[in-house]
């Protein structure tokens, strides 16, 4: 099928400072996202940057990438304005890969892309696993998501879901079965929706529970969601995570280019 990758960059980070242009085996981490992507069969790959430091950096190893504007308040207002620039809109399919995420599935990608082709009742595709660990069903670090007997998102939350009648007196001591559901942040979007959204209110839930998926569900659109067999690999947000891809790229020989 025809799709394009959007890969939203920006050089800002108060953890990881220039974090899009860490270097991994050679190259900057969002070329290496890139690369992953690529390898999905989208049609095509491209780099929505605030930065012309990454748009040189992507050009200069075979990546198409766009400059857009340095006050977006999230990555879908960038990929909408990467839309506009690009020319994708109606039911054109675009999948957001975040560009922090050097170790992602590109077949999970092409998934989520054929995912939201086959579902017209949708407006957007995502991912999710079984979660194994106690630790990731109580943490509020962990997205969780519940599904409807159509594998459309109900709601995403940071809370332990579902929860038993009696858990507040029973307190947490397994997971529920069937297992809940670990939300993969990988997004599906018909373009035309996708350079709307920037114009839908926020929601009150999206802002309690910081998160901008649930500004989809509250205005009355439905997600479908792919169930994924495993965790994706590790997405990287502070030095020890880019170590830690660092080492897997070690130990597989890469390319030095796209």
């Amino acid at each position: 099928m025809n799709f394009s990758v959007l890969i939203p960059a920006r050089l800002a980070s108060t953890r990881l400072p220039d974090k899009p242009l860490a270097d991994i085996a050679g190259q900057p981490m969002v070329v290496r996202v890139a690369q992953q992507a690529a390898a999905s069969g989208a049609a095509r790959v491209v780099v929505a940057a605030d930065d012309l430091r990454i748009v040189r950096a992507c050009k200069q190893a075979g990546v198409q990438a766009v400059l857009t504007r340095t006050d977006h308040l999230s990555g879908s207002d960038r990929l909408a304005e990467a839309c506009a620039l690009l020319g994708l809109d109606g039911d054109d399919v675009v999948v957001n890969v975040q560009g922090d995420e050097p170790l992602i599935d590109p077949a999970l990608v092409r998934r989520c892309a054929e995912l939201l082709s086959t579902r017209p009742d949708c407006v957007m595709s995502t991912a999710a696993h079984a979660i194994d660990s106690l630790a990731d069903f109580t943490s509020p670090h962990v997205v969780k998501v519940v599904l409807d007997a159509a594998d459309r998102a109900l709601y995403f939350t940071r809370a332990p879901v579902p929860w038993w009648r009696d858990g507040n007196a029973l307190g947490v001591t397994a997971l529920p079965q069937p297992r809940p559901l670990r939300h993969i942040g990988l997004y599906g979007y018909r373009a035309g929706f996708l350079r709307g959204f920037p114009a839908l209110p926020p929601a009150p839930l999206e802002q309690l529970e910081s998160l901008e998926q649930l500004r989809v569900l509250w205005h009355g659109h439905r997600i479908a969601v792919c169930l994924a067999a495993e965790a994706p690999g590790a997405g990287v947000d502070t030095p020890e995570d880019l170590a830690r891809v660092r080492a897997v790229f070690a130990k597989t020989p890469v390319a030095p280019g796209p």
